[in-house]
């Protein structure tokens, strides 16, 4: 029984430096930090987060099966570049899952989960007055995974948290601007449509905001620039 304790707490803490570049790398991906295409080399994520390489292979691994990351042999790990036709899937399948999603918000939601929303709206919309893209970008993702959780279903919450960092790739890619696209009043009409128990409304304004994101991409637009890996990682704790 000692041993086996004693196994399975060394796997725990062989597996934290795993979920600290999981957990870096999505946050990076989320804040347009890291942008599509930038080369994720094995080294380099081993000096910065002071683990193993067998440790940077997994993360990278896991990051692989989220379609955040893309492995290519013999050239090794970049962040995912969505193609234009991946962009429409990943449009339609969100659509999908957040109509779903709508309905049974409205059937679960309750006013402190209302107030909630509404607290991160007027933080998004502080962020986007004082400038602050990666926060803007990362509160507007955290509105729609509020939503999930709402709904109570978890595994479309996993589908969307997916789906939404392939958003952010999509965006930071395509978009001119580089923005999240999502303005104040989209977000806080859905909120007042589920205060109002209004699932048509809802639903409409939830295919209008999605639609809103992808009308703004532009498969044109050239690639942007991008800093070193380091600059671009915040190491977060597991």
């Amino acid at each position: 029984m000692k041993i086996e304790k004693t196994k399975k707490t060394i796997l725990a803490i062989d597996e934290i430096p795993e979920q600290t570049i999981i957990n870096s790398i999505t946050a990076a991906v989320s804040e347009q930090r890291l942008p599509a295409g930038t080369k994720l080399g094995e080294q380099m994520l081993s000096d910065l987060f002071n683990c193993n390489r067998a440790n940077v292979r997994r993360a990278l691994s896991t990051l692989a099966t989220m379609h955040v990351v893309q492995l290519q042999p013999n050239r090794g790990a970049f962040v995912s570049t969505p193609s234009p036709k991946e962009a429409g899937d990943v449009f339609e399948a969100r659509r999908t899952i957040e109509r779903t999603l709508a309905r049974q918000v409205i059937e679960n939601v309750s006013l402190q989960d209302i107030a909630e929303m509404r607290a991160t709206i007027a933080a998004e919309a502080e962020a986007r007055m004082q400038g602050d893209k990666p926060a803007e970008l990362r509160l507007s993702r955290s509105f729609h995974m509020q939503l999930a959780m709402i709904s109570g279903n978890g595994v479309l919450e996993r589908f969307l948290s997916e789906l939404t960092l392939r958003t952010t790739l999509i965006i930071g890619l395509y978009n001119k601007v580089g923005s999240s696209s999502c303005a104040e009043n989209e977000h806080l009409g859905m909120v007042q449509a589920i205060e109002d128990r209004d699932e048509e409304r809802l639903l409409f304004l939830v295919d209008q905001h999605l639609n809103h994101l992808e009308s703004s991409l532009d498969f044109n637009c050239a690639a942007k620039p991008f800093f070193s890996l380091a600059e671009q990682l915040t190491i977060l704790p597991a």
